[in-house]
């Protein structure tokens, strides 16, 4: 009997991936270990290697569709040799099953009469909730009918009779909606498989949580001190020591100091978090951004939190991260300044509380105290310190607390530290 390729769980949590390219054709010899296809998973692309020595007999899983984990993928075995009857999923342990959290669950499996359809992907799921679409009437184009989210996304899109819209309003936004014409010297761009997930999760944030802003500005006199006295030191121990390493450690502080920041909204109540893990928001380029997650910061000096800045900042950028480290996280640092501006808002990070954007450092002129109490003008480095956080948490008195805190960490920054 052939040999069944099986989507294989790539870390904790992940449900689902998608085939990104195929690395062998049907008919093509293969060996066990050598890579078959490439997947992706949240931004993560990750080569799945054949299971087996032989040919590749039979491709299930199409190019740019998703596929759960344990569905079936691919069969190999000895030219001639018989494939059994493939559906779009295959066996999944019990731990293994995909599941469909939150308000999306009402439509995760629906059917006419009531009955299951199949898997219905989490992304196809909450597609169909927030349009009102009722998945039991539309027609699947995925593999063995499977609807997919461009199923859903026709069904918004068509005329008023047929939409899957509920209401008058949802009506009314769908006769507004015009196709864009192209001009003769427009080019159209196709959306990478990254830039559908970025837009997607920064739409889905906006929708699910009350967006709010606050600003500090921090003076970064005493950072910028430290780290020229002890930059050598840190090169030398194989940590280049950036500025980044000071957010992170200045924001464990935050966090330690106002818990509540560190946390999760649910229907039950506020989720506070045990462990302090901070994603970094990191340029890919024409790409956009991966976040890749610093896992129990809270337990990392300075040195251990710029090592792992840079070791996940240098892979995130080679496309060598693995599934679970962008995965996990509990609050997001983005470094907005980096491209030189000075202020910004950046979305939540969803299911996080909150998001701080750091902007460019720029020395500016400031009005200062000695410790004697007199004001002075003084050039200092400074920057502006954006927290974006979800209004069901935390309100403007407890944001500007936490900041507060990540303010003064920076300001009060030790040479000892």
């Amino acid at each position: 009997m052939a040999t069944k390729v099986l989507v294989p769980l790539l870390g904790e949590g992940v449900e689902e991936v998608t085939v990104t390219k195929w690395l062998k054709r049907e008919g093509d010899l293969i060996k066990e270990l050598e890579p078959l296809l490439e997947v992706n998973t949240d931004k993560v692309d990750t080569e799945i290697p054949a299971p087996a020595s032989g040919t590749v007999l039979k491709i299930v899983a199409p190019e740019g569709l998703p596929a759960k984990v344990g569905a079936i993928l691919a069969f190999i075995g000895k030219p001639g040799e018989s494939t059994e009857a493939v559906g779009d999923e295959g066996p999944v342990p019990p731990n293994q099953a995909p599941r469909i959290m939150g308000a999306d669950a009402h439509v995760a499996k629906i059917a006419p009469g009531g009955g299951p359809r199949g898997f219905i992907s989490p992304v196809v799921a909450r597609v169909a909730s927030e349009h009102g679409v009722d998945l039991s009437r539309i027609r699947g184009t995925g593999l063995n009918g499977r609807v997919t989210k461009d199923d859903v996304l026709r069904a918004v899109e068509g005329p008023p009779a047929a939409s899957q819209y509920q209401g008058n309003v949802m009506a009314d936004r769908l006769q507004a909606r015009t196709p864009v014409a192209p001009g003769l010297a427009d080019q159209l761009i196709k959306h990478s498989l990254i830039r559908r997930q970025i837009a997607e999760h920064m739409v889905l944030s906006q929708k699910t949580s009350p967006h709010v802003l606050t600003v500090m500005e921090a003076d970064l006199s005493r950072v910028a001190l430290h780290r020229g006295n002890h930059k050598s030191a840190f090169d030398s121990q194989g940590a280049k020591l950036s500025f980044t390493a000071y957010f992170i450690a200045a924001i464990v502080e935050g966090l330690k100091a106002h818990p509540m920041t560190n946390s999760t909204w649910t229907d039950e109540g506020v989720l506070i978090h045990g462990s302090m893990n901070i994603g970094m928001a990191t340029s890919l380029g024409d790409d956009g951004l991966i976040v890749p997650v610093i896992k129990g910061a809270e337990t990392l000096s300075l040195l251990e939190i710029a090592r792992a800045v840079n070791d996940l900042a240098n892979r995130a950028r080679a496309r060598r991260l693995q599934p679970d480290e962008v995965r996990g996280g509990t609050f997001t640092l983005t470094n907005h300044g980096s491209g030189g501006s000075l202020l910004a808002m950046p979305i939540i990070n969803q299911q996080q509380c909150a998001i701080l954007g750091t902007g460019a450092i720029q020395k500016r002129v400031v009005a200062v105290s000695d410790p004697a109490g007199s004001d002075a003008i003084a050039v200092r480095p400074m920057v502006y310190l954006s927290l974006v956080f979800d209004h069901r948490i935390l309100d403007g008195g407890s944001a500007d607390a936490f900041l507060g805190t990540v303010k003064e960490r920076l300001e009060a920054w030790s040479p000892s530290d």
